[in-house]
This record gives C-alpha cells, sequence and structure tokens, in this order.
C-alpha cells in the first residue's frame, strides 16, 4: 500500500485536492468514482534521491516549522500511548497543508506495509536528514521512540528558533541598506543629470567631484543592464563554483583564516555539531556513528573533514577529547566540557551544555556585530548621499563664477 496525491473535481465541478491510500492509481481513481468525482490527476508521493543528488520524482518538501511540530505531535501521541501507525493517521489529519499531510499518510502506508519508522522517512531524505532517521532508529531499537522524539522535537525547535533570530536581527540592516542604496541610485539617475543641464553651455570647467559624479550617473544611465547582467552572472557562476567541492574546501578555508569571520562560523558548526552529537548519544546510537553522522550537518568542509578524522582517531582508541582536538577548530570550553563528560560519565550532557553555552556567545557576538554594523551602514549611506549632494552644490554656489 502506498500513499497518493490527488486532483478531481467533485459533483458540484469544483476541484478537489487530498490524500488516499492505495495499492495502484487504478485503484485511487476508482475510489474517487464511488464518490461521484471525476479524477483528474494521480501521483504516488514518493521522494527518492539518486546518486547525483537528484529527486527521482517531484520534489516533496515542509517547512522546519512543520517538521518541529509534527515531531512534537508524535512525541505526544506515542507517549500517551497510541500506536505509531495511528499517530500518524492523527497528525496527518492534523496537518494543515497538504504537502506535509501528503508525507506523513505515505509514512504511515510504509509502517503498514511492515517497515519501521525510519525506513518510512528514508522515503523522503530531503525531509528527514541522515542525523533524523538514525535518531529514530535508534529509538525504535531501543524501545524509547517518545523520548527519542521529545528529543528531536526540541533540537528542531532550538535550531528554528537561532534561525529566526538571526532572520529578525538582519532584518533592519538590510532595509536600512536597501533604502539607502535606493536613494543614491535614484540621485545619480534622476537627481544629477536634470541639475546639469542647468550647466550646459558654459564655459568654465565643473568641479573634479561633480564631473566625476556625473560619469558615473552616465554610467548608470547607460549601461545599467549590462552591469546587472555582469553582477547576476558574476553571483551565478560563483554559485556554480560552489558545488564543485575542491573550491568550496578552499573558499571555507579562506573564510576560517579571516578573524572576525572564523570566530562566528566556528562557532555555529561547533554548537550545531555538539546539539546533534548529544541527541544521537541519548538515542543510544554508538558513538563512533553518531559522531559520523554529526559530521554531515557542519557546513564547514575543514571542520567537517577535521571531525571525520577525528572518528578515525576515536576508533583507534583515542579519547573524545583527543578526538575533536583534530584540526583545532573546536573552541576550548567546548574541549573542556567534553573532558569533564568523559571523566564523570556524562558525555551527552556536557555536549548539550557545550553547545547552549556557545549558542549565548553566538547571540552576544551577533548582537554586537549588529549593533556596530547598523551606525556603519549610516555613515558609509550618508557619506554617499553627501558627497552627490556637495557635487550638486559646489557649482550652484560658484554659480556667480561661472557665468563671468
Amino acid at each position: 500500500m502506498a500513499a497518493f496525491e490527488y486532483s478531481a473535481l467533485d459533483d458540484t465541478g469544483r476541484e478537489k485536492k487530498g490524500v488516499l491510500e492505495g495499492d495502484a492509481p487504478r485503484q485511487i481513481r476508482q475510489q474517487l468514482r464511488d464518490k461521484g468525482w471525476t479524477p483528474l490527476e494521480v501521483n504516488q508521493v514518493k521522494q527518492k534521491v539518486n546518486r547525483t543528488g537528484f529527486s527521482l520524482s517531484r520534489p516533496t518538501r515542509i517547512s522546519n516549522n512543520d517538521l518541529a511540530v509534527i515531531t512534537r505531535q508524535l512525541a505526544t501521541l506515542i507517549r500517551s500511548g497510541v500506536p505509531i501507525e495511528e499517530a500518524l493517521r492523527i497528525a496527518s489529519q492534523q496537518a494543515n497543508k497538504g504537502r506535509a499531510q501528503a508525507v506523513l499518510v505515505a509514512i504511515r502506508a510504509r509502517l503498514l506495509e511492515g517497515h519501521g519508522l525510519a525506513a518510512g522517512m528514508g522515503e523522503f531524505p530531503q525531509i528527514f536528514s541522515e542525523m533524523y532517521r538514525a535518531t529514530v532508529a535508534a529509538g525504535e531499537q531501543s524501545g524509547h521512540l517518545d523520548l527519542v522524539l521529545e528529543r528531536l522535537a526540541d533540537y528542531a525547535e532550538g535550531a528554528l528558533q537561532v534561525g529566526q533570530k538571526m532572520m529578525l536581527a538582519l532584518i533592519y540592516p538590510l532595509a536600512l541598506t536597501l533604502v539607502a542604496l535606493g536613494a543614491i541610485m535614484f540621485l545619480t539617475a534622476y537627481v544629477v543629470p536634470q541639475v546639469v543641464e542647468v550647466f550646459e553651455g558654459l564655459d568654465k570647467a565643473l568641479p573634479p567631484l561633480t564631473v566625476a559624479v556625473i560619469w558615473v550617473s552616465d554610467m548608470i544611465r547607460s549601461y545599467w543592464l549590462i552591469m546587472a547582467i555582469i553582477l547576476v552572472a558574476g553571483m551565478s557562476g560563483f554559485k556554480y563554483l560552489l558545488r564543485i567541492v575542491s573550491f568550496r574546501r578552499q573558499f571555507h578555508h579562506l573564510l576560517l583564516r579571516l578573524p572576525l569571520v572564523s570566530k562566528v562560523l566556528k562557532g555555529v558548526d561547533a554548537s550545531r555539531f555538539a546539539r546533534t552529537f548529544g541527541t544521537l548519544l541519548g538515542a543510544g546510537v554508538p558513538a563512533l556513528e553518531a559522531m559520523n553522522i554529526s559530521a554531515q550537518v557542519m557546513s564547514n568542509i575543514p571542520m567537517r573533514d577535521a571531525v571525520e578524522k577525528g572518528a578515525r582517531r576515536l576508533r583507534e582508541g583515542a579519547s573524545l577529547q583527543a578526538a575533536l582536538e583534530t584540526g583545532g577548530y573546536f573552541p576550548p570550553i567546548m574541549l573542556h566540557l567534553v573532558a569533564s563528560g568523559e571523566a564523570s560519565g556524562n558525555v551527552e550532557e556536557m555536549l548539550f551544555r557545550s553547545a547552549e553555552t556557545l549558542e549565548r556567545e553566538l547571540d552576544t557576538l551577533r548582537g554586537a556585530l549588529l549593533g556596530f554594523m547598523e551606525p556603519i551602514i549610516i555613515l558609509l549611506m550618508g557619506g554617499l548621499v553627501m558627497v552627490i549632494v556637495m557635487a550638486i552644490l559646489m557649482p550652484i554656489l560658484d554659480l556667480n563664477q561661472l557665468i563671468q
């Protein structure tokens, strides 16, 4: 049995969409005809990914917020004693978005065929990450699936809150920059040419600053389309180069050499790794496997390579602290907490504590950076506007001399 998305016309001629379970599209069409509906389209809900990383069927995605809500619902239902299949059915009925409902129904169909929950989630690797599936599989094996899902819900909600804080913090600087750039473009493209017309025909030379601003204005008006094409092409080319692992590795190495950027990137990936590693260990995943899986959530390739190298050292008998010291990318406070956790036999708690400590430091650093960026942006954009205004005012103030 599988899940199928359908679109059909009801007996009043209105289009209806939903999800039904069945063995084949023909069976779904028959179910719709039995209701007096006219089937328009029936597609199986499935998303496998081939070796090149491209989806073999229509992509199925849900938001991080929906994933956190679904995980919390499943954890609550299973803790209450509801069977997994019934919990998935209830969660699919409560889902307010068609894609989330389709995914849950498809997973439930896999469970009814005799597969596990993690195997059903494996049909949607772009929604349920390897870490997520490994944690669920460990929960199924240990018999503590409700606790594991609660940990995953906490993890998903925490990651969502961090992303929302970052987006909210960037709104004001971004809006300020866009408004200032819009004002500068308006002045150079429209105001400056109109003012310049007043001085055309005069024999006296204009001030150098005015000449420079006029030249920039002419360039923008004449070649704005070419500039836009070059900008888009450059961004697209850089994005394409980032798909090449060797280029992306070198670029990430460069970022790690930048003083302030390096601190932020290391803190973000270290906290993400620590929280993921702690979640997997708490779910009962072996340390070596948990370490390899946790490395995949890190966005910086050199840091990820260092963790994978550290996992090999861990397999050879090294301590977790010594394994994480490989590459020198993790903050000392995290290494000290991990060493303390190894000594006390509570590595999981120390990993969560280190993640919380790093996240607090990142919040403080982000606040300081944004507080520093705002006046810098204001001064920079204000300076550019002042230059344009001065370029316009200088010949006006010197108008009597130009006329003589």
